[in-house]
């Protein structure tokens, strides 16, 4: 039976603007945005519609304000989001298990806000880079990153040819090289905050987890596929687990799609700020149908 998935953005997908014409157009988006002002204690909203390009790039902003996008599109979209199955990449999960019912969005706001912040805390306790490597197998990185001295590691694996590490600055540098020697085609360090999905967000992973345990996660309406796994869950403990296990470990996002594909998706719906996942599936399976409803 064909299905349908929709998949929801992470970190880097936000713009200035972003949910002004929902906030404006829908009582209903509306109500949760006052709400998620109330609970983040600022008006994200007034940051997100007329602020700039720097205060979206904080990790306090960032993540809330991808989450809000992506949820409340999807709650305005009402009878249009039937998803078959969901997945949300890094960040996205979040949005894509409070839009499938495995979670109230008041519970996924106040997780991603702490997440947002045990994150920034993790790069002040000891800073990092990623950096993106392009045109060159899986089996390589993983192979030069094993090499190098110090922490690096794969940390998203966006599409065939474009794999993402994270780790310790001097460690990034020197595995880039040795991408480059490799036969890379670009292996360029990336403006970011710190070592994302790599062991250096151990502290951040200790404390969500305490977070992620004291919030409650009901069956989702369809499976989600999570990044740590790649694979189809719908048991709430192994939800939890995943969820916590994501912060240091790699965003499997190729091997997410192919499982989908694998089971039965022919067309996956990007929900959420930019068309960046859009993108990467039609690189990954190029014979399903792709759109997105930013």
């Amino acid at each position: 039976m064909s299905k349908h998935a929709f998949v929801f953005p992470g970190q880097g997908s936000q713009f200035v603007g972003m949910g002004k014409d929902l906030y404006e157009s829908s009582d209903q988006a509306k109500e949760l945005f006052e709400k998620a002002n109330e609970i983040l204690g600022f008006r994200i909203t007034d940051l997100m519609f007329g602020g700039t390009d720097e205060d979206l790039r904080q990790t306090r902003v960032t993540q809330p304000a991808i989450f809000l996008h992506s949820v409340i599109r999807a709650v305005v979209m009402g009878d249009e989001f039937q998803p078959s199955m969901v997945a949300g990449h890094s960040l996205g999960e979040f949005s894509a298990l409070v839009a499938a019912g495995a979670m109230r969005f008041e519970d996924g706001l106040k997780l991603v806000e702490q997440r947002a912040l045990a994150m920034q805390e993790a790069c002040e306790l000891e800073s990092g880079t990623m950096a993106a490597v392009l045109a060159l197998d899986d089996e390589k990185v993983e192979s030069v990153c094993a090499e190098i001295e110090g922490v690096v590691v794969p940390a998203n694996y966006n599409c065939p040819g474009q794999l993402v590490i994270s780790g310790a600055y001097a460690a990034v540098e020197a595995a880039c090289e040795g991408m480059k020697a490799a036969g890379a085609k670009r292996a360029l360090i990336l403006p970011v905050g710190g070592a994302f999905h790599s062991p250096l967000m151990e502290p951040a992973r200790e404390k969500l987890a305490k977070a992620i345990e004291a919030t409650e996660i009901v069956a989702p309406r369809c499976a989600i596929y999570q990044n740590v796994t790649a694979s189809a869950v719908m048991d709430q403990e192994e939800i939890k687990r995943n969820l916590v296990a994501q912060l240091t470990a790699p965003v499997r996002w190729t091997q997410s799609v192919k499982s989908m594909v694998a089971d039965g998706a022919i067309k996956f719906t990007e929900v959420g700020p930019g068309k960046v996942l859009q993108g990467l599936v039609k690189k990954i399976a190029p014979e399903v149908e792709a759109e997105s409803v930013a």
